[in-house]
């Protein structure tokens, strides 16, 4: 296992059409506005009236805002993170100087103060609000995470390795083509594992890293493993944090088919609705007899992934029924950028 990389980290730009991310820069603002109309407002009750007037002009600017951040994100986050910053100052103050030129000519009578005043305000939230997303970044992506990941990682190659030579020994003697195809998928397998695992993969090769893993399985527990697969609506070239599906299927292994002794069938279910990738996975559950002892690490761990890379946008739930366990992931749809896959085109 390589050493816990804790050198640069990478400044970026939020993924402003990012749901979490919204609805942060909204609770900001808010607050911001309520503060200022507790400083300003000479008791209590008139502190909601004061409220009201400071946000009043301030929604259209927030609402214009987000969807003008919304639009460029892709540009912003291509862009040079100083660039990046500087380009959506640029972009808060036009659309300020447009809100302002607009409610100036629909409401006379509005009597704002000077534009520059405005302006002023704008860099000043404007920074609080690049500064808050700056450290968030720092804080979610440190050694610390990481070192979780790399413990997950650790936890799966002992069991599964022991289990895989095993399997592969059975097979030599007897089927020697067999088993080194099992050696190949092997290498595959651990190749993926021990690699850097902090950028998003493509879902193709998550679901081809997890057929390799089921066809190991499949060699040690024969006719005990039924495995279902539904893939026809699956966005190949989707992005999703790397080692989601295969740790989730090792569980259900583990947890649905090893303590049963009569067949069981692990179906896996991943499809496109409505802009999101689900992931769904199902394999047997008894409330009784023999089970082996979870502590949920896994599932732990895909949660606070999911959560890096898509905030609020993504979520994992489990459901258990009198004879079925089912995980259901939903991940934002994502894909490389046109620049990022047209080498591969090219070379195609």
């Amino acid at each position: 296992m390589g050493s816990i990389d804790q050198s640069i980290h990478r400044d970026a730009l939020p993924d402003f059409r990012n749901l979490g991310v919204t609805l942060r820069i909204v609770c900001i603002v808010l607050l911001l506005c309520v503060f200022a109309a507790l400083c300003q407002a000479q008791s209590w009750a008139g502190a909601f009236d004061r409220f009201v007037e400071i946000a009043a002009p301030v929604q259209p600017a927030l609402f214009l805002s987000l969807l003008a951040l919304w639009g460029t994100s892709r540009v912003l986050r291509q862009r040079p993170y100083r660039e990046g910053v500087l380009l959506v100052v640029v972009l808060e103050l036009m659309v300020v100087a447009a809100v302002h030129a607009g409610l100036t000519r629909l409401m006379p009578g509005w009597a704002p103060a000077g534009l520059e005043r405005y302006w002023l305000l704008t860099l000043a939230v404007t920074a609080l609000i690049l500064y808050y997303f700056h450290l968030r970044s720092r804080a979610l992506s440190p050694a610390l995470t990481e070192a979780r990941l790399q413990a997950l990682q650790a936890r799966i190659r002992p069991h599964f390795l022991f289990n895989s030579i095993n399997a592969v020994l059975s097979l030599i003697r007897l089927e020697p083509r067999r088993a080194e195809v099992a050696l190949e998928d092997m290498a595959d397998l651990f190749r993926v594992l021990m690699a850097d695992n902090r950028e998003l993969s493509i879902l193709a090769r998550e679901v081809e890293l997890t057929r390799q893993y089921l066809n190991l399985e499949q060699l040690r527990l024969g006719r005990r493993l039924r495995v279902e697969w539904h893939v026809d609506n699956m966005p190949a070239q989707a992005l999703i944090p790397p080692l989601v599906l295969q740790p989730l299927v090792e569980n259900a292994v583990y947890h649905g088919i090893e303590p049963c002794a009569r067949p069981g069938v692990v179906s896996i279910n991943v499809y496109k609705a409505r802009g999101e990738v689900h992931l769904v996975l199902r394999n047997p559950y008894r409330r009784e007899g023999v089970h082996h002892t979870g502590n949920k690490m896994a599932l732990n761990n895909i949660r606070e992934r999911l959560s890096l890379h898509f905030d609020a946008e993504a979520g994992l739930r489990t459901t258990v029924s009198e004879n079925t366990y089912q995980v259901h992931i939903v991940i934002p749809y994502r894909t490389a950028a046109p620049v990022m896959q047209a080498p591969a085109e090219a070379v195609a």
